[in-house]
């Protein structure tokens, strides 16, 4: 089971997107996520988070909320557990990013994006500013989104 966090940073009604485009191998390849990564060992989930950001934005997250967690499982991929977290403020100057292009998107824009169906769960969640924790489960038949549940469920 892999660990990882996502992060989405909002200024000024927007999130801040990475549009997966120089990663080879990537299986997110083309799609617009959050920043975040895998974990690293006797790392935390703010930990992982905090490091993850910085390392793909240059940004130091200073105001920050624990959101949810997804899992997903895939019949193609190792199952995941993601850590789901949002962020308000922040210190520093955006730096370009290793593994795409990064851009600050209108959050009613967020939703048009290529993304992965089951992100469009969470993003949902995430836009309506519900305030409650959330864990979501999502399985995947190959890239199709095949079935899913919110825990606690609206």
């Amino acid at each position: 089971m892999q660990l990882t966090t996502l992060c989405y940073i909002e200024k000024e009604g927007k999130y801040l997107m990475l549009h997966r485009t120089k990663k080879k191998n990537d299986q997110n390849h083309d799609k617009w996520i959050g920043v975040g990564g895998k974990f690293e060992k006797v790392e935390s989930r703010d930990e992982c988070m905090l490091r993850e950001v910085r390392e793909e934005t240059g940004l130091k997250l200073t105001k920050y909320q624990f959101r949810g967690i997804v899992t997903f499982c895939s019949d193609e991929w190792e199952d995941e557990y993601m850590h789901l977290f949002t962020a308000t403020e922040f210190e520093g100057e955006l730096a370009e990013c290793s593994e795409g292009t990064l851009e600050w998107v209108d959050k009613e824009k967020v939703l048009s994006l290529p993304t992965w169906e089951g992100d469009h769960l969470f993003l949902e969640r995430l836009l309506s500013d519900d305030p409650q924790f959330f864990s979501l489960k999502v399985v995947y038949e190959g890239d199709c989104l095949a079935k899913w549940i919110f825990y606690p469920s609206r």
